[in-house]
Order: structure tokens, then C-alpha cells, then sequence
């Protein structure tokens, strides 16, 4: 059992406390929209805290003056935070701290396996380094996965089936470049930060399975959560940074807001179109309902609208 306790902030708050978690790869879009203004309104809604994180542990992946301009963009559209804005570069400490105590509990070890070496075996990791005792340099750290968990309940999706051969994969934790894996800093920080409640989209739908069974393995209680539709271009493409989604107007917030509640099926009256981002942010979080964000994976949405 790893002692996060004593790791962790051993006075984490209670209550419902949702978060948005951008990565600084470029400047948010109408897809990273839809899901701050989701967890927001579904935090806002239930009177809970809204937290901010920002996800700067990929240096190679980051832009330069993205953290700023991602804030920029939600205090211009009245996504205001509750507390100060985590950035993952500043809790390295404590991710070292985890993985010497998974290593001491022995739930990891080493591995050298090159991605080569797991698509030849077909795209599946089979636990090659399980056994090998590899040493420390040049590998990765993998988590002995004895939870497996391939099926959860999700809060708008419903019930979730993963593919039941990589939710048995020992995943990782610490990546052979050096850097800390997402799945490590994830939920470490959801615990730091005593989050309940997780809103996020659905492109996430997978390694949430492999999250719930590290929350499992670590013994801590996961928090809830729902993925809301992906917005899709007629191609089929996510509006993504990396497939180059243009970033919304923070000059002109109130059209983007207003089409993110009618993507999220919140069917917001056109008056609003003439309010103040305030106004919009009021009627939405007295009207939010989750039971009303459609039940899909992903919707079409025109890019560049």
C-alpha cells in the first residue's frame, strides 16, 4: 500500500471540486472550450470549487506563452477559478516521491521495451520486463497493473467497456525519456487536489479505465466521472491544437459560449445571444443539467464557425 497519506496534502479538502486540466500546446479552441465550460457548469451547478491545472510536463509538446494565453482566454469568457493554478512542472518532487514509494512497495519496475518491441507483439504490452530486474538507465517504470479494470460507469456515457487486453497492461509511469507519464501525474495531482469530480471529453474514455485501476492500486478513492462529445470536423477529425483548430475570439466571447451549451444539449433561449458573458454563465449554471449532454463519443461540428 503506498502511504500518500503522508506523501499527499494529508488535509485535502471535501465537497464536489471539478477541474480543467489543458496541456500548453497552443491557444484553447471551440473543442477545449466545451469542456471548461462542462466541468465548470457542472461544479458551478452542484456548489462546488472549480479548479485550474495546467499540464506542463511534456517540455517537446509545450508552445511558448500558451499557459498565459490559455488563462487569458478563460477570464475572457467568465471561467473564473477558485483557487491557484497547479502547474504540473512544480509538483515533480512529490511524482518522485510516488514512484519511490511504488518501488519500495514493489508495485513497478523496470522496463526497456521500445515501442518496436510492443507493436511486434501486437500493439499490446505481455509484461516482458516483468520478471527481468532490467537496471534503472534508459528504462521506463512500469506499474505492476493488478487492478485491470476494463468497465466503468461513466456519468454521461453510461457504462463504459475498454479493451479488455490493454486494461490488463502494466502501464507507464515514468517514460524512458525522462519525463513523467500522464497517467502518474493525472492522478496524483486529482488526489493532491481532492477532486471529485472529473469532466473531460471523450477522447479520454480509454485511459480513464487504466486511471480508476491506479486509483485501485494506489488505494485511494477515484473521483466520478462523465466525457462529454467530441467536437468533430466533417472529416472526421477532433478539433484539436495538434490538427491546428482555430482559437476562439476572446473579444467575442457570447457566440462561442452560446453554441458550446447548444452542443452541449443545455438548448440555451437565443435572447442570450444579446446578454452579457455574465448573464450566460448565470442562466447556464441555474440550468445545467448533465442528463442533457448527448450520449455520444462525438459531434460534427463545422471548424472555423
Amino acid at each position: 500500500m503506498v502511504d500518500l497519506a503522508n506523501t499527499l496534502r494529508p488535509d485535502r479538502p471535501s465537497g464536489y471540486r471539478g477541474r480543467f486540466a489543458p496541456s500548453p500546446s497552443g491557444p484553447l479552441h471551440f473543442g477545449s472550450l466545451i469542456a471548461a465550460l462542462a466541468s465548470y457548469l457542472d461544479a458551478k451547478h452542484n456548489h462546488g470549487q472549480w479548479l485550474v491545472r495546467i499540464e506542463d510536463i511534456d517540455p517537446p509538446r509545450e508552445q511558448a506563452g500558451a499557459s498565459k494565453s490559455i488563462l487569458t482566454t478563460l477570464e475572457c469568457f467568465g471561467l473564473h477559478w477558485d483557487e491557484h493554478v497547479l502547474y504540473q512542472s512544480q509538483q515533480t518532487a512529490i511524482y518522485r516521491q510516488v514512484l519511490a514509494e511504488l518501488k519500495q512497495q514493489q508495485l513497478s519496475y523496470y522496463c526497456q521495451c521500445t515501442r518496436a518491441d510492443i507493436k511486434a507483439n501486437g500493439g499490446i504490452y505481455l509484461g516482458h520486463c516483468r520478471n527481468l530486474a532490467q537496471p534503472e538507465y534508459h528504462s521506463a517504470i512500469r506499474v505492476k497493473n493488478s487492478a485491470a479494470i476494463s468497465q466503468y460507469q461513466d456519468l454521461i456515457q453510461g457504462r463504459v467497456s475498454c479493451h479488455p487486453e490493454l486494461a490488463k497492461e502494466d502501464f507507464i509511469v515514468f517514460r524512458r525519456d525522462g519525463l513523467f507519464a500522464y497517467q502518474l501525474a493525472v492522478v496524483v495531482d486529482d488526489i493532491y487536489q481532492g477532486i471529485s469530480h472529473v469532466i473531460r471529453g471523450c477522447d479520454l474514455l480509454e485511459p480513464t479505465a487504466r486511471q480508476l485501476s491506479f486509483y485501485q492500486i494506489l488505494q485511494q478513492p477515484a473521483p466520478r466521472y462523465a466525457h462529454v462529445p467530441l467536437a468533430v470536423t466533417a472529416q472526421g477529425y477532433k478539433l484539436s491544437k495538434q490538427n491546428r483548430a482555430p482559437a476562439i475570439d476572446n473579444n467575442n466571447p457570447v457566440p462561442a459560449l452560446f453554441a458550446a451549451l447548444q452542443f452541449l444539449g443545455q438548448q440555451p433561449p437565443s435572447e442570450l445571444l444579446s446578454a452579457s458573458v455574465a448573464e450566460i454563465l448565470a442562466w447556464a449554471t441555474s440550468h445545467w443539467s448533465i442528463a442533457q449532454v448527448p450520449k455520444v463519443t462525438e459531434i460534427t461540428y463545422p471548424q472555423g464557425d
